[in-house]
């Protein structure tokens, strides 16, 4: 789920204190909490007009949305001078399995058996290339990186999506593979957590974000559109960053306590926010 500027935004305070997103996360994310549920075309005027309130200048706003068709998230339909938008077979499948790495984060992971899944892999000079797309996968999986081409992960359910990306990068051939509990003779399981994740830089974040969360109080349809948009961009972040560990390994983790509570306030906003953006968008 993917940081803004110019015009006064309500709840700009809280909103500070959240990293800024990018016209093309949020266009993301106006695209999944708003467009997708609805399951209507929107139109660009709709999206200019919410971006603007996001703080995003017009000419950035349709840059993202021509990036975005460009892509392949996102088909056009023109209707006299207006043109209205579809989501592709693409991203509608981006967002359903993006959505449920992001609603796992609140997941206390309780029924971890100690088993990792620990991959070596060694990147030949000739596929060097391929050493910036596999981090990031890798990051995404919930993989640590505690030493030099190791890597590690409690999330031993996901060895399917990673074998399918080291087959794509053709790293199959160069990757070593094993399962299993940490032992006694080697480093123990608190410094590998310790090497493999910054859990300190994390959880700043994470407060950070509880802060804001506290300044929010939309007064206002509009407001809470738009506020809504603004955390749950955020929020879509995380994953690439939280690996999600175990409750046996990080117990009361503040990332599961700050993902609880951004569930109960999209529960609480999304009729409003929805409501308000059928208004918008047939207007």
């Amino acid at each position: 789920m993917p940081t803004p500027a110019a015009v006064e935004t309500p709840g700009e305070s809280a909103d500070a204190a959240l990293a800024n997103a990018s016209a093309r996360s949020l266009l993301i994310t106006i695209l999944g909490e708003l467009v997708w549920p609805a399951g209507q075309p929107v139109w660009t005027s709709t999206l200019v007009h919410i971006f603007q309130g996001l703080g995003i200048e017009a000419q950035t706003a349709r840059q993202a949305i021509a990036r975005a068709s460009a892509s392949g998230w996102i088909t056009p339909e023109r209707q006299g001078r207006e043109v209205r938008w579809t989501l592709t077979d693409k991203l509608v499948h981006i967002f359903e399995t993006g959505s449920r790495r992001v609603y796992s984060l609140s997941d206390p992971f309780t029924s971890w058996d100690g088993t990792w899944l620990a991959l070596w892999v060694i990147i030949p000079q000739t596929l060097r290339r391929t050493r910036r797309p596999l981090y990031a996968g890798l990051t995404w999986a919930g993989f640590g990186n505690p030493a030099p081409g190791l890597w590690m992960t409690p999330h031993v359910e996901r060895s399917g999506e990673v074998g399918r990306l080291l087959e794509q990068l053709e790293l199959t051939e160069h990757t070593f593979a094993l399962t299993g509990n940490v032992d006694a003779v080697g480093i123990p399981q608190d410094k590998i957590v310790e090497r493999g994740w910054d859990l300190a830089t994390l959880r700043s974040q994470y407060e950070t974000v509880w802060t804001a969360m506290d300044a929010m109080r939309p007064a206002n349809p509009r407001e809470t559109l738009l506020t809504h948009i603004r955390l749950i961009s955020e929020w879509q972040e995380f994953p690439r960053v939280d690996p999600q560990l175990p409750e046996a390994i990080l117990p009361d983790w503040v990332g599961r306590r700050v993902a609880r509570r951004i569930e109960a306030l999209r529960a609480q906003w999304a009729p409003i926010v929805r409501r308000h953006f059928a208004e918008l968008n047939t207007a």
